[in-house]
């Protein structure tokens, strides 16, 4: 396919969930930039229920600030024991005064004594176009949740999402071993499939 040169805006604050879109995209010639960088600053309220509704509020409200095509990621961690838990509420849980690592140690301590540990990861990336168009993209990463902490990378609940296959954390593995697993990472191919067709069918 030819280099598609193309720039999207992504609807979230997050410069770690944007280097690793652009870790993945720019395979195709694709610059996933900031709100700031083109002028905008919108904040969303996520009314949604589901990844996939609150994915699209997020990329249509960008979009039509900026006026360019924008791509959203809404993702969370979805807990067996904890009947789904936290799911879209993921960066919500226990309400604003926990920073991530507040997040994760609730977490932990709701999990205490519950079994099974199995969780996943889901991230649902929509991509809306400036002419109505819109591109919508799942992944899901299965683990189970550690009893401790592990690991310095990653964000969010890394530390505590556990890959058995690999035998270390989200938070333990590198950018590149995570892109391969991640549920984000699995969202982005095939969300880039997606964009090639759309795009060469233009």
């Amino acid at each position: 396919m030819e280099q598609a040169n193309m720039r999207l805006v992504l609807a979230s604050k997050n410069q770690k969930k944007l280097a690793e879109m652009n870790d993945i995209l720019s395979h195709l010639g694709i610059q996933v930039c900031s709100e700031a960088e083109v002028g905008v600053d919108v904040e969303v309220e996520e009314t949604g229920t589901t990844f996939e509704e609150n994915s699209l509020l997020k990329a249509r409200a960008v979009m039509e600030a900026s006026g360019l095509p924008a791509i959203a990621d809404d993702s969370g961690l979805c807990v067996d024991a904890l009947s789904g838990a936290p799911g879209v509420w993921s960066a919500r849980y226990g309400g604003p005064d926990l920073d991530d690592a507040g997040r994760y140690r609730l977490l932990l301590e709701n999990m205490r004594g519950q079994s099974p540990r199995t969780a996943k990861f889901v991230s649902v990336i929509t991509c809306c176009f400036p002419n109505g168009d819109v591109l919508t993209a799942r992944g899901e990463c299965p683990g189970t949740i550690a009893f401790a902490p592990m690991g310095e990378g990653g964000f969010g609940y890394d530390p505590v999402f556990f890959i058995p296959a690999l035998k270390k954390t989200f938070a333990q593995l590198t950018p590149e071993e995570k892109n391969a697993v991640s549920h984000r990472g699995k969202a982005l191919e095939r969300f880039k499939q997606k964009l090639e067709e759309y795009l060469a069918g233009k």
